[in-house]
């Protein structure tokens, strides 16, 4: 059984599989950002062309679902990182997985659920923030009983029901693509000598590319239902 590698320090448990996984592709955000917008020309170059096009796209899931203007400036680069780091984080441990013995080193980050909650929370703080901003203390708290006064319970559950389905959206699809990806390449691979093992060689191959599809579709579905969570805090009904 797969295990992470977990380290305690000062009282406190680390996770040093997701702390890598995490710490790469940071970097490789970073970087290939860095590479995209090194040289930035009134004619945009190709490199220029792909960075704009990326930018652009991100700042249109943010119009077409945060209808405050002020928010939509302070939510354009946090859409942007948030959907290339989500991107690649998903897309990890398709093509890169690090092992010794049962012990698990790189993996997808977002196959962990602890992730995952770390983005929803992030996401559902700024809600909470830009909300408060927007209305003040008391008006932000106001609304949790609209319509009417006996739908402040409901509003707090779905609070919570909002950041469980953000988080855990995203890690079941890429933990279940990983899993069926581990399957193929050792428990078929090896179930009946050469045979299986041509076998499953093409199928790991397409279902690597069907996963590039789906972690490219859930980094879009979370970076939007994040857009969603917010403009609806800045927002009144």
């Amino acid at each position: 059984m797969e295990k992470s590698f977990v380290f305690k320090f000062m009282g406190l448990n680390f996770d040093l599989t997701g702390i890598i996984g995490s710490t790469l592709m940071a970097l490789t955000v970073f970087f290939i950002c860095f590479w995209l917008a090194r040289k930035v020309e009134m004619k945009p170059n190709k490199r220029q062309n792909v960075f704009e096009y990326l930018l652009e796209f991100t700042n249109g899931i943010v119009k077409d679902n945060v209808s405050d203007v002020d928010a939509q400036k302070h939510l354009s680069l946090y859409a942007f990182v948030l959907f290339l780091f989500i991107w690649f984080m998903n897309q990890l441990g398709m093509f890169l997985e690090v092992k010794v013995d049962d012990w698990v080193f790189v993996k997808s980050p977002t196959a962990d659920p602890v992730a995952t909650m770390s983005f929803a929370m992030m996401t559902l703080l700024l809600s909470f923030t830009f909300g408060v901003q927007r209305f003040g203390v008391g008006g932000y708290l106001k609304n949790y009983t609209q319509p009417v006064g006996f739908m402040l319970p409901i509003n707090l559950i779905e609070e919570f029901t909002n950041f469980l389905t953000l988080s855990l959206r995203l890690y079941g699809n890429i933990y279940a693509g990983e899993v069926l990806l581990t399957l193929i390449g050792n428990d078929l691979a090896h179930a009946g000598g050469p045979f299986t093992l041509i076998l499953a060689a093409p199928l790991a191959m397409i279902w690597q590319g069907f996963s590039v599809f789906i972690g490219s579709i859930q980094a879009y579905v979370f970076v939007t239902l994040s857009m969603v969570y917010i403009g609806k805090k800045v927002t009144t009904e």
